[in-house]
């Protein structure tokens, strides 16, 4: 047979579309050709297949071979084609049967020796490949992670002789059995924070409802060490959330097996461009703000990124996605983060410490304030000042409360949230605000006054709903009272413009 189908799948974002790979080997001057919008890693396969079939003592047909990548207008990228390549020359060519081809999909980089070298990218390949109930052949060292769906069979080889047995029934390859890893038992815990009591009860409320939440405070109060330990009271991951998370890690080259189930935790610097923090590149790539996808986004000193930059976190606060669109491709990705953000209360970060007195004018701090618009601020739900330690409290031995005793109510009560509305607090919109947030009459009285006097837009508005939402969850009340109205109030430090 001069005309062979193998069954494949290319990366555009975190799906797999499917790929056919068709070869054709027919009479005139021998030639390679490869088309389907391949680039330069694609085409450079010619030669990868062409010694790995001759140190794998396969004949390599001296005629016309014409290799299409279906489809035509997908481009190609990577060297995960290579083994399909391979194999469909050796079926047009007649050394390898064509029969139950079609039951498999094929990914995997080839050495020069027929060797199998790891591809990036292959658990969205394999969630896809599940979902048609075909099985996979991927090189050894992506076994595992192929396996995380549990959808598939999962078959996997060292080398390109080892498929061909597999296909040909001389030798079969077994069903790879996912590895379990022991979970991690060293992350920082809540209890390593001394004093801040305001700010852990905060960090609390928030996990607990997935707010975003802002740490205002001189240097060295406990900010960052605050933010670090959120991963710690956060609910496990889902099988559905943690599978998520580590397609969007595989497709980035940062997949790893032994962190695959905790939330994410991403840190970026003040120096990040646009295209780091939301994503971008050609083809688009994600960037922090999906590499965060069912974690946590930490953005310290905050007045320093970029304002261009910040301004283009405002959708996906909003959306939970972003979507990417470049002259050629476009491409969305999942951004369901939790924001936490640290910043000083001014340029030298001294107002308000009793210790060391503040160089900066008026006008200077409220330059540095303005750093940060409006519209950024109202999308951030609590904004909680983090002073000084008193004297003593640093060297005291007392341990405050662990982060396992702090996630088990955070967990109850994100499980009554979604129980009552299938969704986390900080997910209300519109009528689920109104009808899961209401209000007595008297403490309407209280949100209007707050209002004029704050100078509330409808959206911070709806954000201290939602907070005394969660606050009324964790205290176990059905309907929001004064007193959790009261306390989401007092989460909104920035409200009152900063007044130490």
């Amino acid at each position: 047979m001069s005309l062979a189908i193998i069954y494949s799948r290319a990366n555009a974002g975190i799906i797999a579309p499917a790929v056919t790979v068709e070869a054709h080997i027919s009479n005139g001057l021998p030639n390679f050709s490869i088309v389907g919008l391949p680039e330069t890693a694609v085409k450079e396969s010619r030669d990868r297949v062409r010694s790995a079939l001759l140190n794998s003592n396969f004949e390599f047909p001296a005629r016309r071979i014409t290799i299409n990548l279906a489809p035509a207008d997908l481009p190609k990228e990577g060297g995960r084609f290579d083994l399909p390549i391979a194999l469909g020359i050796l079926a047009a060519s007649g050394q390898l049967p064509c029969k139950n081809l079609d039951q498999y999909e094929f990914a995997g980089e080839l050495a020069l020796s027929g060797e199998l070298r790891a591809i990036h990218g292959t658990l969205p390949f394999a969630i896809a490949c599940g979902k048609i109930k075909r099985h996979l052949i991927v090189p050894l060292t992506n076994a595992n992670e192929a396996a995380l769906p549990q959808n598939t069979p999962v078959f996997p080889a060292n080398h390109l002789l080892e498929v061909c047995a597999h296909l040909t029934g001389a030798q079969a390859i077994s069903p790879y059995e996912l590895q379990s890893y022991p979970a991690t038992t060293n992350q920082p815990d809540i209890n390593e924070v001394r004093g801040q009591s305001h700010a852990k009860r905060a960090l609390e409320i928030a996990a607990a409802g997935g707010h975003n939440l802002l740490f205002i405070g001189p240097p060295g109060t406990g900010k960052t060490m605050l933010a670090s330990r959120l991963t710690s009271i956060l609910p496990s991951l889902t099988h559905e959330e943690a599978i998520e998370a580590a397609a969007i890690a595989s497709i980035s080259h940062q997949f790893n097996l032994t962190q695959w189930q905790k939330r994410p935790f991403r840190s970026p610097h003040h120096t990040s461009s646009s295209a780091a923090l939301v994503g971008g590149s050609s083809p688009p790539r994600p960037g922090e703000i999906t590499l965060a996808h069912h974690g946590v986004l930490f953005l310290d000193e905050l007045p320093e990124f970029n304002r261009h930059v910040l301004e283009a976190l405002r959708e996906p606060l909003e959306a939970g996605s972003i979507t990417i669109s470049r002259a050629a491709r476009t491409a969305e990705f999942p951004a369901q983060f939790q924001l936490i953000a640290a910043m000083n209360p001014c340029p030298c970060g001294h107002l308000g410490n009793p210790k060391n007195e503040c160089q900066c004018s008026p006008e200077k701090i409220q330059r540095y304030r303005a750093r940060l618009s409006a519209p950024l601020l109202d999308r951030i739900d609590m904004h909680i000042e983090v002073p000084h330690l008193p004297e003593g409290l640093l060297t005291s031995e007392t341990l405050s409360e662990n982060s396992a005793s702090v996630r088990e109510r955070v967990t109850l009560a994100r499980h009554t949230q979604l129980s009552r509305h299938n969704k986390i607090n900080h997910q209300l919109r519109g009528k689920d605000i109104e009808h899961y947030c209401e209000l007595s009459s008297s403490d309407k009285q209280l949100m209007e006054k707050a209002i004029e006097k704050l100078n509330l837009s409808a959206r911070a508005y709806h954000s201290i709903l939602r907070v005394a939402r969660t606050i009324a969850d964790l205290a176990g009340h059905e309907m929001i009272i004064t007193t959790d109205l009261t306390e989401a109030l007092s989460y909104r430090r920035l409200d009152r413009q900063l007044r130490y």
